[in-house]
């Protein structure tokens, strides 16, 4: 086994990579997200635990993919890789890893073959802006390939990598009937604060936990946030980059809101701002929250995607781009965690996408009542268990919950959630779980 070069940060897809390796009848694997949250690295630690790595990176080695006009052979691919890496492929003792596939469209269509012709050997792939390569390979890989899902630190990730294996533990086994320690309560309370600036981007994290200084960590977003004004340029054949960076901060001064396409720019079509915000989606830069009827299971079976909002991938990213005062987060009280930005909200967001099954895309719904009689919102709507479950979000700790229960009336619900920065509870039918535990309503 080789030596980790740096140190690594578990993360949850870990266990999901280690079971895909020990399975017998595994399948070449994709791994899909937006760029920079960790997949290479993920990836690469997969790769200790084999006697052989090879990675190929199409991006800092362009001349690799003249192997693949030739032959899209899996085996012939792999005689050619060795000789030019000099290491061995052989099945069940090398890891082969194509990164920034996306790059490379032969090798993209290569892995079905890899799949047909070679399945003993392990094969993962990754890249960035992936989504926009396989829309050019509209059959790829159905039934042949596996995809798993990667995004930024969740909470829990981000308290594994400062040590804090048994906090997460105890705030795992909470309940509305059992409620944390108060000192418990608040030492999450005060890792939340520092979560939501230093956000969930790998390269943060880590310079937090090395550095403990929040400056350093914005020069880090900052360099992120360039890198993808960066990508931008290469949408611009399909739409201006500069439209692209107008819906990005527009999105995130809307977070919370219904998103309305004129708060971009009064001079831009509504056709066009679809576009950049369907580009921006794919890219993983930003996620919808699309409103339902929630009638019934499954809720993406009544939706109405003329009212959508969006969440800012990153809440770090997020208050970098908007430029928020970090006093907002560490020195305000209970009553008001933020006064600006509803980073509550989208942290609340982020964190049931985290939580929810890497296999499969997530989505994220919400609910509006459209009489216009009587207004009424709910943040988050999910299932679990067969039951749909309304979530309001509050970023203090009080607030009235009149939108709730105007929908557990409605849809004759037995429970709601109310997520805050309160401890553990429970009022009437609605259950109280605090921001920083919103995860275990996934996980119990």
């Amino acid at each position: 086994m080789r030596e980790e070069e740096v140190r690594y940060f578990s993360r949850s897809i870990d266990r999901p990579l280690e079971t895909w390796k020990e399975d017998i009848h595994h399948k070449p694997l994709l791994l899909r997200g937006a760029r920079q949250v960790g997949k290479s690295s993920a990836v690469e630690h997969l790769g200790t635990s084999f006697e052989y790595f090879l990675e190929v990176n199409f991006e800092r080695n362009p001349e690799i993919k003249q192997l693949f006009t030739v032959s899209l052979n899996p085996k012939e691919i792999c005689t050619k890789l060795s000789a030019v890496y000099n290491i061995p492929v052989e099945p069940g003792k090398t890891l082969v890893f194509f990164d920034e596939i996306q790059a490379c469209l032969p090798a993209i269509a290569s892995l079905r073959f890899f799949y047909e012709e070679y399945p003993e050997l392990h094969i993962v792939a990754a890249g960035s802006l992936l989504e926009f390569a396989l829309q050019e390979i509209p059959s790829f890989g159905v039934g042949r390939i596996r995809s798993l899902y990667m995004y930024p630190f969740s909470f829990n990730e981000f308290l594994q990598a400062h040590g804090l294996d048994r906090l997460v533990e105890e705030k795992g086994k909470a309940t509305t009937e059992k409620p944390l320690l108060e000192p418990v309560h608040k030492k999450l309370v005060d890792y939340l604060r520092t979560f939501l600036l230093v956000g969930g981007m790998p390269e943060s994290v880590k310079t937090w936990i090395e550095k403990s200084d929040y400056l350093a960590c914005r020069y880090i977003q900052n360099d992120i946030l360039e890198t993808y004004m960066d990508d931008f340029a290469k949408y611009k054949k399909r739409i201006s980059p500069m439209l692209l960076q107008q819906t990005l901060r527009s999105v995130a001064l809307q977070s919370g809101n219904k998103f309305v396409y004129s708060q971009v720019s009064s001079d831009l079509e509504s056709v066009k701002v679809k576009e950049a915000l369907e580009l921006l989606t794919m890219a993983g830069i930003i996620i919808p929250i699309t409103h339902t009827a929630a009638n019934g299971l499954p809720l993406g079976a009544e939706v109405n995607t003329k009212f959508r909002k969006y969440l800012f991938m990153d809440t770090g990213l997020m208050q970098r781009l908007l430029n928020l005062d970090m006093n907002n987060v560490l020195l305000s009280t209970d009553v008001n965690l933020v006064n600006k930005g509803t980073l509550a909200e989208v942290f609340v967001g982020l964190d049931l996408l985290k939580s929810g099954s890497c296999y499969e895309r997530q989505t994220l719904y919400y609910w509006l009542r459209l009489d216009k009689s009587a207004q009424a919102e709910v943040d988050y709507v999910i299932s679990k268990s067969g039951a749909i479950i309304p979530i309001e979000v509050k970023a203090g700790t009080k607030g009235s919950m009149q939108s709730l229960y105007s929908f557990m009336e409605l849809k004759k619900s037995k429970s709601g959630i109310r997520t805050s920065l309160e401890n553990f509870g429970r009022i009437g039918k609605v259950d109280i779980y605090p921001l920083y535990a919103i995860d275990n309503l996934i996980s119990t």
